[in-house]
Formats: C-alpha cells, structure tokens, sequence
C-alpha cells in the first residue's frame, strides 16, 4: 500500500519539522539530525524540573506532541519503533537540565530502558540530577514478568509535569510521577496490524476476529477473538481490567486511537465505555484521540487511573502541550426540547386501504433487498451511500405505514413527502420528498395519480436542476413516469425505467455528487439513483 513518505530514512525528520513548522514556535529542535532528534520547549525554562521522555517514532503525537509547559520538557525520538540512542537521550538531558534537576519517564522496553538509563548514569556523572521512571502499565498478559508501557504513559507524563510547573522538587515529583505509573493500567485491542513504513502488512487478524492486548509496535495480543462490534469489544477490554479497578474510587479514563479508527467509531466506544458499569468510578475523560498511537492500527486502548484529589488536580492543570486534549467531567448528553415549528404541522389522520398498504410495503421491502447492491454501486461512483439512504427512508416509511392516510391520495403522498425530509437525508431525501410533496399538491388539485406525479418530476427538476441526461435518477424515472401517464401496463414502465437507468452508463455527469468524478471513472457504471428507480418499477412489476 502507498503511503504519503518521500524515503523511509528522511520519514521521521521530516514529520518532525513539518510539526515544527506548524506548532506556532512553542517547540523547537537541537540540531542533531539525522541522529540525534530531540524535540524541546522553545521558552528553554530551566528553573524547575525537568521531564524527559520519548522512544521510537511511529506513536504520534506521542512524544513531541506532549512538550509544552506542564508536560514533557523534552521528546526524545528514535527511528520508527526504535529506541533513540544513549547520545540523543544524553543531549536531551543536558539541553533542559538545570539545577532543580530531571525527572526521565520511560516506557518499559528493553532497549528504551536501557538507552535511558545509560545517559542518566552519565548526566549523574557530569553533575546532574537524574531520577527515572519506568511505566509498565499494559495488564493484557496475566502475571508478565516485564509488563509493557503503553498508553497509560501519557498520565504519568501529565501528572508529573503539572508538579514540576508548580515547582515542586525532583523527589516530589518523582514520587508523584511513580504513584501514578504504579497505579495505571491499560489494554487494547485492534482489527488489524500496523503498516511500518518500507514493509508489507503482515496479515495476522483474520476478517472477523480481533485481537486483544496487542503492543504498539504491532507485537502479537494475548489472543484473537471473534469481534463482536463495538459493544461487545468494549465488554471483553472492560472484562480485563475489572480485576485492576476499585469501583468505590474516583477513575480517569484515557481513550486512545490507536491510529486508523475513524471519529465516528472512537465515539461510539466512548459512548460504549462511559455508559457501563465502570461509568459509575469514572470522574475523568481524557480522549477520545489518537494519543499513544502505533502508526496506522486500527484499534484503540483504555487505560484508567484510580485518582486522589490532588492527581485530579494535577490532570485538569492546563498545559501548552499540543496535543493533549484536555481532562473532562463525564455527563450525561444535555437533551434540549425541538424548536416550535418543526412540530406544528397537522398529523395526518390515519385511513385503510389494503391495496395501497400492500403496494407501498413491497415498494418498501424492493428497496431494502437493494441496499447492498447500491452501496457497492454508489462506491464505483460517490460515496457509497445510496442503498443506505433509500433502505433507511423504506424501512422509516414501512415503520408508520399504519399511521399513514392510505386512502386519501393527496394526504398520503404529502405524508410520505414529510416522513422522507425527517428519514432519509441527503441531497436525495430532499428531492423526493418535493417530488411528493409537489405530487401531493397536484392530487389536491384533481389531477389523477401519473399526471400528479410528472407534476412532482417537474417540481423535484426545478429545484434540483437536474434534466434528464444528466446522469441521475431522472433518466430512469422521466421515461417511467411517460409511460405511466401514456396509459402503459407496470410491465413496459419498467422496461422505460430499466431503459432509461441503463444509458447512464455511457453519459457524464452534470449534477449530483457524480459530478466530481472523472468520465472514465463513471463509465459502465449506471448511476446508483437510476439505478434504484430501475430496480423498484421492476419488483413491482
């Protein structure tokens, strides 16, 4: 898969200046490159403690994103998944030490640990003041004997660095610092593994399954497990940690992206976790974001800290870090009455008539059976979304289709018409819905059922500006409508319809969202609208 890199040797410093150059001067670099990369505050502060922290490149924001006051005082990044070196670590160290002396929070793996701890044995030995902690807060493996550090990390960087914003001396913020890394817990899971710049995708996680506790550079989980949505991974990830939480305390949660989930998911599993029954100890939310994350993963973490006040405090300081979105009170969603007017419109008063019933509900059952087939066709040429849309309005339409006035013609089409505006959405649901609200009108008037509904094509026309030939669902609904009107049997509007749909194929685009696309994109596709209407004349037929 193509990514958007230039090499994967030049990938991390240029991503590097490329935040830099976007970061408003807050952050700045040493001049190192290309081995030593160290990210540090521009104010260069050296008056409190300072807090270094980094390892390989791939978890961004993570770790230069979260320098600024009341955070990191210095980044220190390696290579992609790869430890920086002993000297970049040193030259962080010495870039921001001063006399109240630095605290270094690392992450627990070997090379970090090692790396880390070598440069703080030789800043000791030229003067400095060095304390390190070690976060290992990934429970996923029972009984680990070297724990992994992960994304409960970033609390630790938080807590620790509001002290030292307040002044507070190395061994208190140390000690501040180990609390909160003794006490953290995390897990993930994720439908995929991460891509590492200049490799193949290793393809690991079977279509179907997830995996639980993977690291974040891609290591293998605990175990595969069938993925169940999101409800049910928020049950199994909570299920983990309900050993390593006390109800009876106060809670932050942290909720990471891990990379590649997109907004609309990461707010379902918030919504998912907060509204459990952890909901009840949690006090704090920091995320939903991509905070820790693994390159391009598509999977997400939790991690908790048991709070004291004064950690709570610590949290909610502010801080110039970029990327740290804030800690958060969890309510309840504020629920605000509609506005007068949408409401006041008179209720249809609802009629029988078993015919019209039965003809409405298989218009509405063809349309559902369709919204596969259309999402794929859609895909080919817009956003994928057509079946989705008109099965959304079927099902809405089937759903009240006892309240509607079936026997009252022009009531029931403006029924439809406003049933449409609420369910459907989208450029299309608003057309159809003038289409029958203006067919409705038509009916008012005395004008029998095909004469109405060419009087709702040439409304819906108006407004939207589309003719036909200009590759949408009029060219298939113009020609059933005519043929309707000219007195033919549903057969022959269908053969119109079918007729109509199928020359789109070769027509370009004038209006709707396929307008955007290429010619050659769109050829020997049908578009999906006239396509829809094609497929509806022909089951009812």
């Amino acid at each position: 898969m193509d990514q958007f890199i230039n090499t994967k040797e030049t990938l991390v410093t240029e991503a590097l200046d490329g935040l830099l150059r976007t970061s408003g001067g807050r952050i700045a670099r040493l001049d190192g490159y290309p081995h030593i990369k160290v990210i540090v505050r521009s104010d260069g502060p050296k008056d409190r403690v300072a807090l270094v922290s980094g390892g390989g490149s791939g978890h961004e924001p993570a770790h230069a994103g979260f320098v600024g006051e009341g955070m990191l005082t210095a980044a220190v990044c390696g290579e992609v998944f790869a430890s920086p070196s002993v000297d970049a670590v040193l030259a962080g160290i010495l870039a921001v030490t001063g006399a109240p002396g630095c605290l270094l929070i690392v992450k627990n793996y070997t090379g970090d640990r090692l790396n880390f701890g070598l440069a703080a044995e030789k800043a000791r030995a030229l003067g400095y003041e060095v304390e390190m902690v070690v976060v290992e807060d990934d429970v996923a493996i029972p009984d680990a004997a070297q724990a992994r550090g992960v994304a409960g990390t970033l609390f630790v960087h938080k807590v620790a660095g509001a002290a030292a914003a307040e002044g507070a001396d190395l061994a208190t913020v140390a000690a501040a610092a180990r609390r909160v890394a003794d006490k953290v817990v995390s897990i993930g899971m994720s439908l995929d593994t991460c891509m590492i710049p200049g490799a193949a995708r290793e393809a690991r996680i079977e279509p179907g399954q997830a995996e639980l506790g993977l690291g974040i550079h891609g290591e293998p989980g605990i175990e595969k497990v069938p993925f169940d949505g999101a409800r049910g991974a928020v049950a199994l990830v909570l299920s983990r940690l309900r050993d390593h939480y006390d109800h009876t305390v106060p809670h932050a949660l942290l909720l990471n992206n891990l990379g590649s989930c997109t907004e609309l998911e990461m707010g379902v599993l918030a919504e998912e976790i907060t509204r459990s029954d952890l909901a009840d100890a949690l006090t704090r939310v920091v995320g939903p974001a991509p905070l820790m994350t693994s390159l391009d993963m598509r999977g997400f973490s939790v991690s908790l800290l048991a709070l004291t006040e004064r950690e709570q405090a610590w949290l909610d300081a502010p801080t110039g870090a970029p990327a740290w979105p804030g800690s958060h009170a969890i309510h309840r969603p504020d629920v605000l009455p509609m506005p007068a007017g949408l409401g006041e419109t008179a209720q249809p008063t609802p009629s029988a008539d078993p015919q019209r019933r039965a003809w409405l509900l298989k218009a509405c059952g063809i349309l559902e059976a369709q919204e596969v087939d259309l999402n794929v066709l859609d895909a080919k040429t817009g956003d994928g979304d057509t079946g989705s849309t008109v099965a959304t309005a079927a099902r809405a339409v089937s759903a009240m289709v006892d309240a509607l006035p079936l026997a009252d013609p022009p009531a029931l089409l403006r029924a439809i018409s406003g049933e449409l505006s609420t369910a459907m959405g989208g450029s299309s649901g608003v057309l159809l819905a003038i289409f029958c609200a203006a067919a409705g009108e038509a009916a008012e008037d005395g004008a029998g059922l095909p004469a109405a509904l060419e009087a709702g094509l040439d409304r819906m026309m108006a407004v939207g500006g589309a003719r036909p030939g200009d590759r949408t669902m009029i060219d298939a609904l113009a020609p059933a409508l005519e043929a309707l009107a000219a007195g033919e049997a549903m057969p022959a509007v269908a053969a119109a319809a079918r007729q109509g749909a199928d020359a789109t194929r070769a027509m370009p685009a004038r209006a709707g969202r396929s307008a955007n696309v290429s010619i050659a994109d769109l050829e020997g596709h049908a578009d999906p609208g006239a396509e829809a209407v094609a497929r509806l004349f022909a089951g009812l037929a």
